[in-house]
């Protein structure tokens, strides 16, 4: 009896310890959990399409998560980790997105979620976790380097390794947690003329023409001599992106608005993506620091003017970097600073959404201004045509467009516009439409000569979600998902169907009839215009330097990229931004080092 009665109360105090009580909480030691102990898993939706992880749960405690699968673009997929520390560091998913990661960190958090709903939990059941202090006192830094870049755009990276190159000890400052800049998530075609593929195809072309092009498409009030500059050394930028920093370009070549030939080169996959991480793997090659989360705020001049350092605020750290040669500004432009778009275009307010990254807020053209640089064209900020209605993301979709596949239309049906005219000119005529909104209309031939799905394949994913995009066996079926009158779209499909056949486009003058639309099944996307350049920036002359407001260089320092003003006058031409990174980012980092 005795040893019966030990048994059972060995088998008493087992339950007690990992059994259940009554009200079905599993019990860890002296301690009731709510959440099962084990490995679930969930999925979310991202930026670029489905991202699955495991989330292992023990004591109602987050332990670990894992990423199983993701599609993120690279630099963007870093906030996951950025996240999942913050995460198991509080034990709860209510954690800040990223900056400049906000749909790759909504679609990781959906993940999250999804897999404590799989543990039939919800986020108030894990465990609360007293949070570390707060205002904890930073540590004061300071070096010294030859030369410090503030942004790790295409510009800045350029200047960082030509600066690198020339000899220079060279240290970047990125404000954001990835490096890229709007380089990374743009489509980064790049206007070269006289390349190698216009040779190869026999396009006729020169660098006066792309001069011409330049200065016509910004109303004659660019800066010639810096759209010389940019002209004349574009070829030689993108061939020093394919030898020395490993780009790969496409064999294939776009023509956007506003340029009268057929000269811009497409990177592999038809993103920045490949800009930015070949330039990233030359950086490290070189031994190049790159500071992510450190903000430059003020630029250090000396008694007589010259720049001589930058202060900066860091997670942990306040820095001075002092410099021996030059500080070089690349931060970008302002087109997500909505106070400052309204400060000098008032036309451009929060109603406008933006392409841009979260980074661009104009610091850099603030702390130039601070010391007495001057700018120029500030009013002038771009919108892009082809942009997402609901977040202003630029569209890769338009791809497509500007192999000259698609049509145009409004909700009517009709064609209001050059389908391959001036951004601005399209998003204005764009905005004038029944509910601001464009209709980009395709056939399947057009949709396959274009790589939309090699190269775009999530975004067309949350384009059909999200109801932005239709595919249907028939034009009036496709009409009808947007309501858009079928009647009148059939018109005038058949009408500019007859002037593909006729080579000449007489309504609205079109530059490049490539293809009739007649293959179904046929593809439109609703999109509407965003702001996505700003023009104006800091005064700068050919060598990069930065010209103060009494017209005077302002020694030890330099600027290239959209933080930059002058050089493309009222409207920039698609595929001339990268041309002008790259050249003068080079410029800059040559000159400096010198």
């Amino acid at each position: 009896m005795k040893k019966l009665l030990i048994i059972l109360l060995a088998i008493i105090m087992a339950i007690s310890v990992v059994g259940c009580n009554n009200e079905g909480k599993e019990i860890v030691g002296n301690e009731a959990t709510v959440i099962k102990n084990g490995t679930y898993k969930g999925v979310g939706n991202g930026k670029g399409g489905e991202i699955s992880v495991e989330v292992t749960i023990e004591d109602d405690m987050i332990k670990d998560i894992k990423v199983l699968g993701q599609n993120e673009t690279s630099g963007f997929d870093t906030a996951m980790d950025t996240l999942t520390e913050n995460i198991i560091a509080k034990n709860s998913v209510d954690v800040d997105t990223v900056s400049g990661c906000t749909l790759t960190s909504k679609g990781f958090l959906e993940a999250i979620n999804s897999a404590l709903a799989a543990a039939n939990a919800t986020p108030d059941m894990l465990k609360k976790v007293e949070g570390a202090a707060k205002n904890v006192a930073k540590e004061d830094v300071t070096e010294t380097h030859d030369i410090v870049v503030i942004g790790a755009g295409g510009a800045g990276l350029a200047a960082a390794i030509e600066a690198k190159a020339a000899g220079a000890d060279v240290i970047v400052l990125e404000k954001m947690p990835l490096a890229g800049g709007n380089t990374l998530i743009s489509g980064a075609e790049y206007a070269a003329s006289n390349n190698w593929l216009q040779e190869k195809e026999g396009i006729k072309d020169s660098v006066e023409q792309h001069i011409e092009d330049t200065l016509k498409g910004g109303d004659n009030i660019n800066n010639p001599e810096l759209v010389r500059v940019v002209a004349e050394n574009a070829l030689e930028g993108a061939i020093w992106l394919r030898d020395e920093v490993g780009v790969v370009w496409e064999d294939e070549l776009m023509q956007f608005g506003g340029h009268t030939a057929k000269r811009s080169l497409v990177p592999l996959g038809a993103s920045g993506k490949e800009i930015i991480t070949k330039q990233l793997k030359k950086a490290k090659e070189m031994n190049i620091p790159i500071l992510l989360n450190t903000k430059a705020t003020v630029l250090i001049t000396d008694t007589n003017g010259k720049v001589i350092g930058v202060e900066a605020e860091g997670e942990d750290k306040n820095y001075t970097f002092n410099t021996n040669k030059a500080v070089i500004v690349a931060s970008g432009g302002f087109g997500s600073n909505v106070e400052m778009r309204v400060k000098y275009n008032p036309d451009i307010d929060n109603a406008i959404l933006s392409t841009n990254t979260t980074g661009s807020t104009g610091d850099g053209i603030v702390m130039a201004e601070n010391i007495g640089a001057d700018l120029v064209g500030m009013e002038h900020i771009q919108t892009y045509p082809i942009c997402d209605p609901l977040t202003g993301t630029l569209l890769y979709f338009d791809d497509a467009r500007l192999y000259g596949h698609t049509v145009i239309v409004n909700k009517e049906g009709k064609r209001f516009v050059e389908e391959l005219g001036r951004r601005d000119v399209m998003s204005m005529g764009i905005k004038a439409q029944t509910g601001s909104v464009c209709y980009e209309l395709l056939d399947q031939n057009g949709f396959d000569a274009s790589k939309l799905q090699e190269n775009h394949g999530p975004e067309l994913d949350y384009l059909f979600k999200n109801n932005l995009l239709v595919k249907a066996d028939t034009l009036e079926e496709a009409a009808a998902f947007f309501e858009i009158d079928a009647k009148e779209l059939k018109a005038t499909v058949n009408k500019y169907n007859s002037y593909v056949k006729d080579g000449k486009d007489p309504e609205f003058n079109k530059r490049m009839l490539p293809s009739t639309v007649d293959t179904a099944p046929f593809y439109i996307l609703k999109a509407a215009p965003a702001v996505h350049h700003t023009m104006g920036g800091i005064k700068i002359n050919t060598n990069a330097q930065v010209i103060n407001k009494d017209g005077k260089v302002i020694e030890g320092l330099y600027a290239a990229g959209e933080v930059t003003g002058g050089i493309h006058g009222t409207n920039r031409l698609g595929s001339n931004a990268l041309a002008d990174i790259i050249v003068f980012g080079r410029v800059a980092g040559q000159n400096a080092a010198k």
